[in-house]
């Protein structure tokens, strides 16, 4: 581990933390960014274990929330049916996660083109569906229902591959669906938290024995930028898409995709 690679660890932090919760794909950002960097994690983990960062971010800014959350859980109805609900949408990733996870991490990883190839794509289907979706009829998140979860839930599953965006998955789903803007985004956010968590428990565990010291230290480097950079993004992406939705991350993910085609594409 040298003073370059450090930094190189604390930029992509920034980026994890700042890409994460809006829907442009955190992992397809880190991993084109990684590749051009040359910058090469054991076993691909620091951009997943990073988002360890992203997770207690989100934690904080909705620690209020999920307290009360857990003090009605056993004796209301529509907190029962919330929960319910997050899990539900949780399920489909959950378990294609767990069957794909060696070939996501030895070949979709891998694929810069098929990164940028669905940050543009995705793109498209974001531009579309900000301008197309149905008109909304569902405002609180905590009141979907349980087809809608599940919904989302499937959409979710699209994440799994790199360039995808989980965050753009499960709003785009949301939309299409019949959720508002802010609500596709704030259930986007609750539904990170145990989906973000279980990818983080199942890549520690599976790469458990191929970690070192170096490893960790730049993980946690990784971490803390992810942590604080999520936490400006979290507190302040809501309001921001009840006012103007979610065409700028599209046109952004062209962008992106875009040049980072065009790059590898001129270095062969």
């Amino acid at each position: 581990m040298n003073g370059q690679t450090i930094v190189e660890a604390l930029m992509l932090g920034i980026l994890e933390g700042m890409t994460e919760f809006i829907p442009v794909s955190s992992t397809g950002h880190i991993l084109l960014a990684g590749h051009f960097l040359g910058f090469e994690s054991t076993g691909k983990t620091f951009e997943v274990l990073i988002q360890l960062g992203a997770i207690l971010a989100i934690l904080t800014v909705y620690c209020g929330r999920l307290w009360r959350m857990l003090l009605d859980l056993p004796r209301d109805r529509a907190t029962r049916h919330f929960v319910a609900g997050i899990l539900v949408a949780f399920l489909p990733a959950a378990i294609v996660g767990a069957l794909a996870h060696d070939f996501i991490k030895t070949v979709l990883f891998e694929t810069p083109k098929l990164i940028c190839i669905m940050l543009i794509l995705g793109g498209v289907v974001l531009l579309w569906a900000d301008r197309w979706a149905r008109e909304p009829r569902y405002h609180d998140v905590a009141k979907f229902p349980m087809r809608v979860y599940l919904g989302i839930g499937f959409f979710q599953v699209l994440s799994m591959v790199p360039g995808t965006s989980r965050s753009g998955a499960t709003i785009v789903g949301g939309l299409l669906l019949g959720a508002d803007k802010r609500a596709a985004a704030e259930f986007s956010f609750f539904l990170a938290m145990p989906t973000m968590t279980g990818a983080f428990v199942f890549d520690l565990f599976a790469n458990r024995n191929i970690l070192s010291g170096g490893d960790a230290a730049l993980i946690a480097v990784g971490f803390v930028a992810a942590f604080i950079s999520a936490v400006v993004v979290v507190r302040t992406l809501l309001g921001y898409v009840s006012r103007h939705g979610y065409a700028l991350f599209g046109w952004w993910r062209l962008v992106v995709g875009s040049l980072g085609l065009l790059a590898l594409l001129a270095g062969g």
